[in-house]
């Protein structure tokens, strides 16, 4: 394709300096007559120049779109986004545009646009010769006028970049060029239903239907005469004649429109003076696409298939491609429920802990950082106020507390599904609502893993031979770092000074016990393993405290590397899309599932698992087993951070890993509640309700298990039955 493209414009190239050579020696040959005048010098000299017009004419061909490309342009064919289940997901338009065919167009909208905009638009074949003609003869005088056809226009609105708007002679002619090239390839309908939706109007509304939406809240089809009138009165200048922000000047422009119409005979007398006497009526409303079923995964999809269709020769928004996702709708809606069920949950508790008598009032002093950080307390001090006269003013405003307060105490979440099978991502919810805060909490937010990182110390150690019965004694310990610095970690309860084994260790998260085997296998070495099964784009400080999950990372690397654990230790690259189709169906290309990659030794892959099924049987995870009744084949583990600041929870099913993390942008700001700040507590619930939906509707087998050779007989659970919920939505 790239090969094909570079011959295209070689040819181009070519062609221009053959013409060029011939357009050089013909007028120097004209000039050499100049210089020494015969009658038939002059003759030949002045017939020389039409030819020489002629000829830079015939250069500029090349380098307009090809008729291939102008019979493209009109289909208006974004890609679209399926699930794997063959629901869709999302369309990639460019701008927020609804096609609609000509029949959906009120007829006055085209006899306004013609009568005003071109009214001998079916007589011409793209060029109106005598418009044309008396637009240069005003120019000319001082009185620049346009005498551009509605095909010229669409010739513009189309190929901005190939023809430009510059007010030359050579944008003139690209765009009469290009104009004639599409009379070539489209009826008069056709050119006029690709130009009205095509055409902007303000406030990112593309095309006719989304202005009718925008500017009268009614469709296309629905527009009376007044209202066809004004949106046509806006396409002399968008901004100029903008009914919401200049009424005035939009009232004067449509009554020209009028006129026009009454003119050219569209309008009957009597009609045109009570129509012009009539006001604009706007009925303002900015028109916003929806959001698809998975928001967050489709703008990096997004990013991702533009690369390819770039390499490979294609438009995202106009070639119509079919792009089958790894994403299950089912799966995905399950996902969106159990968010929006626990943060709706959580969000009462943060309102209780930040309301303007608690958190969110002028004597804390978070609350005074977070008040001299917005624009309001920069333009009162600027005004000359101290800062606790600034912090006194606005701190008595209720509304601009009450407004600064919910911008930070709005509780977030990220959650994501992968099937650790082949890497698939099931579902991706990146945030509470997409409209609100498109900011992704899987893939961009980088936050402290907390506990969630264990494992990864624990595997180590299983890989170099140690087994969950090993004990290390569980005292206070002191860790030397560089320099005078010493660590010291701590847990809640206080130290037993007795031997505890290693799964005792992970079940119950002892962060004691964890600091000593993480001395004994190396932080680096903890590191390199973290690594290796899945956290790749984040740095990882190999500190001794890393162990307890220092080094930010993101959901989606610590819900790979659990897939890496759930997969028997082979990491499995993630992946959003299994091939490319076109329009009809033709396969573009196909995306098998990565290579897996040991980075883990099996069998301590095996008995990670093993171990982490006691955590939600009777260690931190228990809520699994006794909140949400689940008798699956699962393991898993918690993570919390320093101060509550972070909550975390990942499960593992021996066909789907998913994990959650919850929290706020601002890590100052917290649940203010130790037990609803827990991953146990906050993150765990959202999992535990996605898992129910999940097996009850079998989209996951609740009989599948890892292993059952390698299940200690303290995990061996009785055969799921029937249980009852403990939460609603």
């Amino acid at each position: 394709m790239f090969r094909e493209h570079c011959a295209r414009w070689l040819a181009r190239i070519q062609s221009l300096a053959a013409v060029s050579t011939i357009a050089r020696l013909v007028f120097s040959s004209a000039l050499r007559r100049l210089r020494h005048p015969t009658r038939r010098g002059i003759a030949l000299a002045l017939a020389a120049l039409p030819a020489l017009f002629l000829a830079y004419v015939l250069a500029l061909v090349p380098f307009t779109p090809g008729i291939g490309d102008i019979r493209k342009a009109r289909v208006d064919r974004p890609a679209l986004i399926v699930s794997s289940d063959g629901k869709r997901l999302e369309e990639f338009k460019p701008v927020n545009r609804e096609w609609v065919s000509l029949k959906q167009i009120s007829p006055y909208m085209v006899e306004a646009l013609i009568a005003t905009e071109d009214r001998r638009f079916y007589e011409h074949h793209g060029l109106d010769w005598k418009r044309t003609a008396a637009a240069a003869l005003h120019t000319f005088s001082g009185d620049r006028q346009g005498g551009s056809t509605i095909t010229q226009q669409l010739a513009r609105n189309l190929y901005p970049d190939e023809i430009g708007r510059a007010p030359t002679l050579t944008r003139k002619l690209r765009e009469a060029i290009t104009a004639y090239k599409i009379e070539a390839v489209y009826s008069k309908d056709q050119i006029l239903e690709t130009y009205l939706n095509t055409v902007p109007f303000l406030y990112n509304a593309y095309g006719v239907e989304m202005a009718a939406r925008t500017y009268f809240g009614k469709s296309a089809d629905q527009l009376d005469i007044l209202e066809s009138a004004t949106l046509v009165g806006m396409l002399k200048a968008n901004s100029a004649y903008n009914p919401v922000l200049n009424p005035e000047r939009a009232l004067q422009r449509r009554n020209t429109v009028l006129g026009q119409m009454n003119k050219y005979g569209k309008l009957e007398p009597d009609a045109y003076s009570w129509l012009k006497r009539q006001p604009l009526n706007v009925d303002f409303e900015l028109q916003t696409a929806p959001p698809g079923a998975a928001p967050h995964f489709s703008a990096q999809l997004r990013k991702w298939l533009i690369a390819w269709a770039d390499r490979n020769g294609y438009n995202i928004y106009s070639d119509g491609l079919v792009v089958r996702t790894t994403i299950d709708s089912r799966l995905q809606t399950m996902a969106t429920q159990a968010m929006d069920w626990q943060t709706n949950q959580l969000q009462r508790i943060a309102n209780d802990a930040w309301n303007e008598r608690t958190g969110c009032w002028p004597g804390n002093d978070l609350f005074q950082t977070f008040i001299r950080q917005t624009p309001d307390y920069h333009a009162v001090r600027d005004a000359g106020q101290s800062d606790q006269a600034a912090l006194r003013q606005l701190g008595t405003n209720p509304t601009f507390v009450r407004a600064l307060c919910r911008s930070k105490t709005q509780i977030q979440a990220g959650f994501v599904a992968i099937d650790p099978r082949n890497g698939d991502i099931k579902a991706w919810v990146g945030s509470r609502d997409f409209s609100n805060e498109p900011f992704d909490h899987v893939q961009q937010a980088r936050r402290q893993p907390g506990s969630t990182f264990k494992p990864f110390v624990y595997g180590a150690a299983f890989a170099d031979g140690a087994r969950p019965s090993d004990t290390i004694v569980d005292r206070n310990v002191a860790i030397a770092l560089t320099g005078h610095a010493i660590w010291r970690p701590t847990d809640a309860e206080p130290p037993t000074d007795r031997p505890m084994t290693l799964r005792d260790a992970l079940v119950y998260s002892r962060n004691r016990v964890t600091a000593q085997l993480m001395q004994k296998e190396r932080p680096e070495k903890v590191a390199q393993l973290a690594r290796a099964m899945g956290v790749r784009e984040s740095p990882l400080e190999a500190v001794p405290s890393l162990a307890l999950g220092t080094s930010p990372v993101t959901l989606k690397e610590m819900v790979s590397a659990y897939s890496t654990i759930a997969n028997r230790g082979a990491y499995i690259e993630p992946r959003m899309v299994t091939r490319i189709e076109d329009h009809d169906g033709k396969v573009l290309a196909e995306f098998a599932s990565a290579s897996p990659e040991q980075a883990l030794p099996a069998g301590a892959a095996q008995t990670l698992v093993d171990v982490m099924r006691d955590v939600v049987s009777r260690g931190t995870g228990a809520g699994i087993r006794t909140r949400f009744g689940i008798r699956a084949d699962v393991a898993g583990k918690t993570g919390t951070t320093q101060d509550n600041t972070d909550s975390w929870f990942i499960l593992m099913h021996p066909q789907l890993v998913a994990g959650a993390w919850v929290g706020f942008d601002d890590g100052r700001v917290t649940l203010g509640n130790d037990y609803w700040g827990e991953g146990a507590h906050s993150a765990l619930p959202m999992v535990g309700a996605f898992y129910d939906m999940a097996l009850r509707a079998r989209v996951i087998d609740p009989d599948a298990q890892f292993d059952p050779e390698t299940r200690s007989p303290r995990t061996v659970h009785a055969r799921r039955h029937r249980h009852f919920l403990f939460w609603r939505f």
